[in-house]
């Protein structure tokens, strides 16, 4: 399962966007360090479920009219604050705890009422764009800590006729998610000395700067964005890094008025209509939250778990059945299973992903859209259906 991480300095808004995209329940206070130790939950990408291409909705318990929800981990972690890499603050922990994040979602508070510490200000006292890179600077130089630290070990293997430079870098890098292809392509981008004892410090640091943005690439969450002044949102969407304006508090409040049967809205909907009987206080509060969502295409909970999957990490959707007709499983469910896949897998990719021995015994696939089968390299696109032959099966 792809794994995201919510990171950001304290009190930014990780823990409700947590809640409102997981409906788990945990601490949320107005003071630093709410979060100590790390919450994981499921929350759901969203996509167009196949079965809009038929005359009826599937029925999938993951699928709202033709709205597909597909499992993704969410990660919640203590929040940063500067020189977590050196350990202030819960710094060494919440960066242990990316280590296996797929793509971080950086939550920074769009309306400059905390502080760099996380500590209450005034709105609009603190600029929020000093938030923008934080994330990244505090993991450049967290793994550049690392890097440097283990150099030495480095350099006595490169002393060795053997001695393959690539394969100790991931050797070395492995537990912060990169693989081998990571660290050849990363190299590929830097100039370097091809002896690691001439190596110094920004050359390391530089490294460490390249592996960090392939193997946890970020989307910058506005949150508060209910309460931001304009032109902070503004001056944040001129940054060069994906922005996506968010209420945390608007969401968590439209899905639990959901859960009780007030409002009718998926998540992800840029607009919901009220189905209950609700007090004054609370119509003016959900008219409220529709105004937000009218200026800026929803709350961005939804928005930015799905731009974290889909663009980020380029990932498509693919649905495997056994019954390539109806679009089954062996048990008559349709679309039963939806599976997340790097953009260019094949076939054979979908068959182990369901399964080692499925993959094990791949014969072949056919696309069950067209009814025809398809090739070992036959590249999977998002909405595919699919059906695996195995000698497994």
């Amino acid at each position: 399962m792809l794994s995201l991480a919510l990171a950001g300095k304290p009190n930014a808004g990780k823990s409700t966007f947590y809640r409102a995209a997981t409906r788990a329940e945990v601490d949320v206070g107005n003071y630093p360090f709410t979060t100590i130790d790390a919450n994981r939950g499921v929350t759901h990408a969203r996509t167009d479920c196949p079965c809009l291409a038929r005359d009826e909705r599937c029925g999938n318990e993951r699928c709202h009219d033709g709205k597909r929800y597909v499992p993704v981990e969410l990660l919640d972690v203590a929040g940063l604050v500067p020189g977590a890499h050196e350990g202030r603050g819960l710094g060494n922990q919440f960066l242990d705890e990316l280590t296996n994040a797929d793509a971080i979602l950086n939550v920074v508070d769009a309306s400059g009422g905390t502080n760099a510490e996380g500590e209450p200000v005034d709105v609009g006292d603190y600029d929020p764009v000093e938030e923008v890179d934080f994330v990244e600077r505090e993991m450049d130089q967290w793994l550049a800590g690392i890097v440097d630290r283990n150099w030495e070990g480095v350099e006595r293997k490169s002393r060795s006729p053997e001695f393959d430079i690539d394969e100790t870098l991931t050797d070395l890098l492995t537990g912060f998610g990169a693989t081998v292809a990571d660290v050849t392509a990363s190299l590929r981008e830097l100039d370097y000395p091809e002896d690691p004892i001439q190596w110094d410090d920004e050359d390391r640091a530089a490294l460490a700067r390249a592996i960090r943005a392939r193997t946890k690439p970020l989307v910058v969450v506005a949150n508060k964005v209910d309460v931001a002044p304009p032109e902070n949102v503004d001056r944040l969407r001129e940054t060069d890094r994906p922005v996506i304006p968010t209420t945390a508090d608007g969401e968590l409040a439209l899905r639990t008025a959901s859960d009780a049967g007030v409002v009718d809205y998926d998540p992800g909907d840029r607009e919901f209509g009220i189905v209950g009987d609700v007090t004054d206080a609370q119509r003016e509060g959900l008219e409220r939250i529709g105004e937000v969502m009218a200026d800026h295409g929803g709350t961005g909970v939804q928005a930015a778990i799905d731009h974290a999957v889909y663009d980020l990490l380029d990932h498509v959707t693919v649905y495997p059945v056994q019954n390539e007709t109806k679009w089954t499983d062996g048990s008559g469910t349709v679309l039963p299973d939806a599976v997340l896949l790097p953009r260019g897998s094949t076939p054979p990719d979908l068959a182990y992903a369901i399964h080692s021995d499925i993959g094990d015994g791949y014969l072949h696939a056919v696309d069950a859209r067209s009814d025809r089968r398809i090739g070992e390299d036959h590249e999977l696109s998002e909405g595919d259906v699919i059906k695996i032959v195995s000698t497994a099966n």
